[in-house]
């Protein structure tokens, strides 16, 4: 690999500053590259052209906007693609994932997975906001007002801007930007540490497409320019641990994305049939190597939990630590390897509390914290808790970790807590009225769906329409 520099997009515009960030392999510390860092004067002051920068999207009607996309998915997934505007150097889709592996320690394998679920997701977008607009006729949003189901009606954009914090976990979790463009919204993107590469390769599908490269600006920052993006923003994204998202809940304008906490739920009849679902169960842990909000942390039932934990730790157990480059491999590498040792270290601490066993240590091969290619990873863990208050029926971690958690029926919902995804199973209708009722669940699956298990027309914690746009009353004298 070649090193590389990355700039700043001010408004589609490539800027190179003075102060930069590497990128290293995380298997041998080599440098990859380095990526322009912006500090939070200058995003505040390109902020004040934002109005001017987002009119580039009214010279398109929604319809047109739709097509650029279609034709983005296309070149994201399978054209050699310009780095950044003007590039010498472009990516091919091979290079893409190359470099994306090697900076976050996600194998080829699983980029090649989220690489096919952005396409898609580009591909499909009428039905994304068709979800999101709940059937709106989206001509509406070209003119400001039009009919809809016989009515007259009007929408009013509460934004100019998209602020977007992102994460380095998956490259998946930008599916939930990408609606912003055809809604006619600019986006200002913050990208994370080790993994500019999708929404640089995103941006850039995008424009070659045809969509205005005023409509994106593309901020590698410090953790200090985070706040100037989001105050700045008239709405924004942020997708950050627990403590991160914490002081800016209740803001309105933020839309926080944390931890998911998703669980699978059985009621007393259903646990009897655990076994019927030992594959949906192990899924859910497990795939895209356990590192997303959509991922299971948390099994709940009523009986039968240490023989459910004890088979989901004998089929986790199989999935160990390959390289990167492995077409098997399965688990995510740790760019630092002291966080995997501490993440092993407070589950350790986690299993001096009473009422807690971890069941894998007994079917896997080695200790918990593996080595392979040069990288470190934390093998599954499945540990079965008789008490729902117990610290790991509330801990959730970035690889294939579960908590099974015994816990009566009836207390069930009142205990479960914040829960991004619940898959309830059962056939109990009184038992499903309280699933649907309970305030704690955002995304609510009805029967044995995996919890990655996402249908895109349906809005992912949080309608990113709702929060662009808001409904006003209208009307035309006659």
């Amino acid at each position: 690999m070649n090193e590389l520099h990355l700039p700043l997009l001010r408004a589609g515009k490539p800027y190179r500053t003075l102060d930069s960030a590497s990128l290293t392999d995380v298997r041998t510390g080599e440098p990859l590259g380095t990526v322009s860092q912006a500090i939070p004067g200058m995003i505040t002051r390109d902020l004040q052209q934002a109005e001017e920068n987002r009119r580039s999207l009214d010279a398109f009607t929604v319809a047109e906007l739709i097509d650029i996309t279609h034709k983005a998915a296309k070149l994201f997934g399978e054209a050699e693609l310009p780095l950044y505007p003007g590039a010498d150097q472009g990516f091919t889709p091979e290079q893409y994932l190359q470099h994306l592996s090697a900076t976050t320690g996600m194998p080829m394998a699983l980029g090649e997975m989220n690489l096919e679920k952005i396409t898609g997701v580009m591909a499909g977008i009428e039905g994304v906001l068709d979800g999101l607009t709940r059937g709106l006729d989206l001509s509406v949003l070209d003119g400001g007002w039009g009919e809809d189901g016989g009515r007259r009606v009007s929408y009013q954009r509460l934004t100019s801007t998209l602020g977007a914090v992102l994460p380095n976990n998956s490259p998946g979790v930008h599916n939930l930007w990408l609606p912003a463009i055809p809604l006619k919204v600019k986006l200002v993107l913050r990208t994370g540490s080790s993994e500019p590469w999708t929404p640089y390769r995103m941006t850039m599908a995008m424009i070659e497409a045809g969509a205005p490269a005023e409509a994106f600006s593309l901020y590698p920052s410090g953790h200090g320019a985070v706040p100037a993006l989001l105050v700045g923003t008239g709405r924004s994204m942020f997708f950050g641990d627990q403590s991160t998202v914490e002081a800016w809940k209740g803001t309105g304008k933020v839309q926080l994305h944390g931890p998911g906490w998703s669980k699978v739920i059985f009621d007393e009849t259903s646990a009897d049939g655990w076994s019927d679902h030992l594959d949906m169960l192990t899924s859910s842990v497990a795939m895209n190597g356990g590192r997303s909000c959509i991922n299971c942390s948390g099994v709940w039932t009523p009986k039968n939990g240490r023989e459910i934990a004890d088979a989901m730790a004998r089929k986790l157990a199989e999935i160990d630590a390959l390289p990167l480059d492995h077409p098997d491999a399965r688990l995510a590498a740790f760019p630092d390897p002291e966080v995997a040792r501490l993440i092993s270290d407070m589950i350790d601490d986690y299993l001096t509390t009473p009422g807690a066993e971890d069941l894998t240590a007994k079917y896997r091969s080695g200790g918990r914290v593996a080595e392979a290619g040069g990288c470190t990873f934390l093998r599954p863990t499945v540990i079965h808790v008789t008490d729902p208050e117990h610290p790991v029926a509330d801990a959730e971690l970035m690889f294939p970790f579960v908590g099974v958690v015994d816990c009566p029926q009836d207390e069930m919902f009142e205990a479960i807590g914040p829960t991004l995804i619940g898959t309830v199973i059962s056939d109990d209708q009184g038992f499903l009225n309280r699933a649907l009722d309970c305030k704690d669940i955002d995304r609510l699956n009805l029967g044995p769906i995996p919890t990655y298990k996402i249908s895109w027309d349906q809005p992912h914690e949080g309608n990113l329409f709702d929060h662009l746009y808001h409904q006003r009353a209208f009307q035309i004298a006659s």
